[in-house]
């Protein structure tokens, strides 16, 4: 069975959980807090960051961004239809760019402060208490990635076009950080909302929703279906 580094709350671990999940890919969970920096785990990725796949055979896939076209490469073509790849050269370029689009711009204007100043900060020395004014940027940027996902939604089925793709899960992942941490505005944006529901109410969803971070209880509307 295929092994999976990974952090509960990180967004990109949760991306590829979600993308493994979808495709029925069962993996052994080993949570990873890349702030210890076990030489166990930096021997699989140097970079010490999550998550990172092990295949059965021994590959070792560093990185969400590896970990996503890897098993695209392995497990899309048999997908058909139901692959979260598209085959089409233009579906694949906005399907990409939307990847990137959340898992490093979203990241860096939204998650990655939520989760370092709410989250990280508890485990990794020195700690010390959230920088309210890091929070209060990061709150106010999250409210125009909401309004651009209900743009891309008023006028196609899923982020990327008609189908399902990697784009959304990307998106959904790290949505599913904030809206643990209580800060997502669904109010901004009835399309982005709805696109949310959609997909939280997904089976690869499920095991994310029952996670509960120690000492942290997740936002109002975390596990509901319907809020």
């Amino acid at each position: 069975m295929p092994t999976l580094y990974h952090h509960p709350l990180c967004p990109h671990s949760r991306f590829i959980r979600l993308i493994l999940s979808e495709y029925g890919i069962d993996a052994t969970l080993v949570e990873e807090r890349a702030s210890d920096r076990r030489p166990e785990f930096l021997a699989l990725d140097p970079a010490g960051r999550t998550p990172v796949f092990v295949d059965d055979d021994g590959t070792i896939v560093p990185g969400a961004g590896l970990i996503a076209e890897y098993i695209d490469e392995i497990y899309g073509p048999e997908r058909g239809a139901q692959r979260l790849l598209p085959q089409e050269m233009s579906a694949r370029i906005e399907t990409r760019r939307l990847v990137d689009w959340f898992n490093v711009k979203f990241y860096d204007e939204v998650t990655n402060w939520l989760m370092t100043e709410k989250v990280y900060k508890r485990f990794a020395p020195p700690g010390g208490a959230p920088d309210m004014d890091v929070l209060r940027v990061a709150r106010a940027n999250i409210r125009h990635h909401m309004r651009y996902i209900g743009y891309l939604t008023h006028t196609r089925n899923w982020l990327a076009g008609d189908r399902l793709t990697y784009a959304d899960f990307a998106a959904a992942a790290h949505i599913s950080c904030a809206d643990y941490l209580g800060d997502a505005p669904w109010e901004e944006d009835e399309s982005a909302k709805h696109w949310y529901q959609r997909i939280k109410s997904r089976p690869a969803f499920r095991p994310l929703l029952t996670y509960r971070a120690p000492g942290l209880t997740p936002g109002r509307y975390y596990a509901e279906l319907d809020f």
